[in-house]
């Protein structure tokens, strides 16, 4: 896949689907399918329903994408962001 060829885009999981591959739902509410490389499945925890994502899409097939990073929750983020020293 050419990189000219390929952009990214932010989804939300919505189901896990059978042979690993996940339905990612996007910002403009088209659904797509989702997967993650072989390579990357082995050293990253599975993906859960609800959790945000990043895709990335070849223009010639927008069905289907690669998901690249799985994107911290709010309450993740949140946590991480806090003034040092707060509690």
């Amino acid at each position: 896949m050419s990189v000219a060829n390929t952009f990214i885009v932010e989804g939300i999981v919505k189901a896990a689907l059978p042979t690993g591959t996940w339905q990612v739902e996007l910002p403009n509410g088209h659904q797509v399918i989702g997967y993650v490389p072989e390579r990357v499945r082995r050293a990253t925890i599975s993906l859960q329903p609800g959790e945000q994502v990043k895709l990335e899409l070849s223009s010639y097939d927008l069905s289907e994408g690669r998901i690249l990073v799985r994107e911290p929750n709010r309450s993740e983020r949140g946590a991480s962001e806090a003034a040092p020293g707060r509690q």
